[in-house]
């Protein structure tokens, strides 16, 4: 049972990781077929990362 008094932990990473796995579900489920890799790179907004990083 969870202790009560909003002792709750966020993991920030872990939520952003649950967010980006139900994007991709959502994504496959629309999809006629196989998502390519440039289709999943793109729901998973990776040429974004790489612009902000600066490569």
């Amino acid at each position: 049972m969870a202790p009560v008094g909003g002792t709750a932990v966020q993991d920030h990473v872990a939520l952003a990781e649950i967010e980006l796995c139900g994007e991709l579900i959502i994504a496959a489920s629309a999809a006629q077929e196989r998502l390519s890799l440039e289709s999943i790179d793109e729901v998973l907004r990776v040429a974004e990362e790489r612009d902000s990083s600066g490569r």
